[in-house]
């Protein structure tokens, strides 16, 4: 069973900012792979399919980077973080 993934009060306000869902963060943390990120937390990277308008500029993909802690009982994000590219990043 996977365990439950938590936002905390931070990054759940970085999303309308960042451009990015719930389900997209999820989405990273189940299916990309994860790497060390500062402090000992984790972090993972994954491009979605954008095909939009950000802040007045076309973008081809979005990629979400959430930073997150694997604890015991469930995964808790700190924040996120998007860029947004014209192209996929190779």
């Amino acid at each position: 069973m996977d365990k439950p993934i938590r936002l905390s009060i931070h990054a759940r306000g970085q999303l309308r900012s960042r451009g990015v869902s719930d389900q997209e963060i999820v989405e990273a943390i189940r299916t990309a792979p994860w790497t060390r990120a500062a402090s000992g937390k984790l972090e993972c990277r994954k491009n979605f399919e954008y095909n939009q308008e950000w802040n007045k500029k076309w973008y081809s993909t979005k990629q979400v980077r959430p930073i997150f802690v694997d604890e015991k009982e469930e995964i808790i994000v700190v924040t996120v973080y998007s860029y947004y590219f014209q192209e996929a990043p190779k």
